[in-house]
């Protein structure tokens, strides 16, 4: 099968597309070589694919005959990939900086459920009864009339 097309069917890449574009960009390699998209691949070979800023490492355990479901995955390929790798994108994911600077442009919808929660927080926290408050009764906005 070709590399392009096991990459799409093992759900490495959503598209076969993106996976050639890949391929064409020198992040996939067999081995230490760098491959183009119509290379055979064989059971038994290790795939080094760059992705994320990160190196994953998969060994070809089957070659699925068609696109697998998510499920059957680990029958198809084993991940070899350093724990050193999964540490990184996962220090990355954790020191991502805001996006965009405080106060500039509209608040997205995380930055607008996040006010809402507030402000019903603290008014649900300062809540007074307004009559109470004025020292207003019932009785007495009555008897003015």
């Amino acid at each position: 099968m070709r590399i392009d097309k096991f990459l799409w069917s093992i759900r490495f890449y959503k598209t076969r597309t993106i996976a050639t574009e890949e391929i064409k960009k020198n992040r996939v390699s067999i081995g230490v070589s760098v491959v183009k998209s119509s290379k055979e691949v064989k059971e038994g070979d290790v795939i080094k694919i760059r992705k994320n800023q990160i190196d994953y490492k998969i060994k070809v355990i089957q070659i699925p005959k068609s696109r697998i479901g998510a499920k059957l995955v680990p029958l198809h390929i084993k991940d070899v990939t350093d724990n050193d790798q999964y540490e990184l994108l996962k220090m990355r994911k954790m020191s991502q900086d805001y996006y965009r600077i405080k106060g500039e442009g509209r608040p997205t919808k995380k930055d607008r459920r996040d006010m809402d929660d507030y402000v019903e927080n603290d008014v649900a926290s300062d809540f007074t009864d307004w009559d109470d408050f004025f020292g207003e009764t019932g009785e007495d906005s009555e008897n003015e009339d």
